[in-house]
């Protein structure tokens, strides 16, 4: 008996290395698809999902006058999907936030931005990324203003304290997520995430900086 579970492992963790060893990074970031634009910048979207650590989950993104993130996550040895661009130059150093327009399925997604680094796992990784919950509303357009001073610092998957601050020019990187945790490091509700093997669906239709001194800069808001 304990021989057939230990074989039953190996055979599990074997699988689980093989798809770690067959994630090409590389390969999503030259295929980016272009969509949107963020102070005039193109942005250009590829895909991380869990596949980097051996999961099964997958990303699918297009773009068609919106960005379409959507896939199917699979929480067995994994529960992520992201799609995430590049942000060349930083933003100016005026920006206080963003603001996102776009139609979700009733789960709670994660917008994210980074100075870049793709050391996301292990000791090498010195700064954070920065992140906030998007819950969305099913089939119902909803725009959220997302002010930077309300991120949360993250690393390895979970918040963290930190002093350092999020300075809008080091900001190489944003992105969308779709996790088994919320920003603050509770579970995402079954309701809001999903359980086993499920499909999800994100469109995002504008996205643009809020700076300084504009009308909805007071705070984080999110409107139908």
């Amino acid at each position: 008996m304990l021989r057939s579970i230990f074989f039953l492992f190996t055979l599990i963790l074997m699988g689980q290395i093989l798809r770690i060893m067959a994630y090409d990074r590389a390969a999503n970031e030259r295929n980016a698809i272009q969509g949107l634009k963020l102070v005039d910048k193109p942005l250009h979207w590829y895909r991380l999902d869990d596949g980097v650590m051996g999961g099964q989950s997958e990303t699918l993104h297009s773009y068609d006058s919106v960005l379409n993130f959507s896939g199917q996550i699979n929480c067995n040895g994994g529960g992520f999907t992201s799609i995430r661009s590049a942000i060349p130059g930083g933003l100016p150093s005026d920006t206080t936030g963003v603001r996102v327009t776009y139609v979700g399925d009733g789960k709670t997604y994660k917008v994210l931005f980074s100075d870049g680094n793709k050391s996301a796992f292990g000791p090498s990784r010195r700064s954070p990324s920065w992140q906030t919950d998007l819950p969305t509303k099913e089939g119902i357009e909803e725009t959220a203003t997302i002010l930077f001073e309300s991120l949360i610092p993250s690393l390895q998957g979970g918040p963290i304290n930190s002093d350092t601050k999020l300075d809008p020019p080091q900001i190489q990187e944003m992105g969308f997520m779709l996790l088994l945790k919320l920003s603050s490091g509770k579970p995402n509700p079954v309701k809001t995430y999903g359980s086993g093997i499920f499909p999800f669906s994100l469109k995002i239709k504008h996205i643009e900086p809020v700076s300084a001194g504009s009308d909805c800069n007071a705070q984080s808001s999110t409107t139908s």
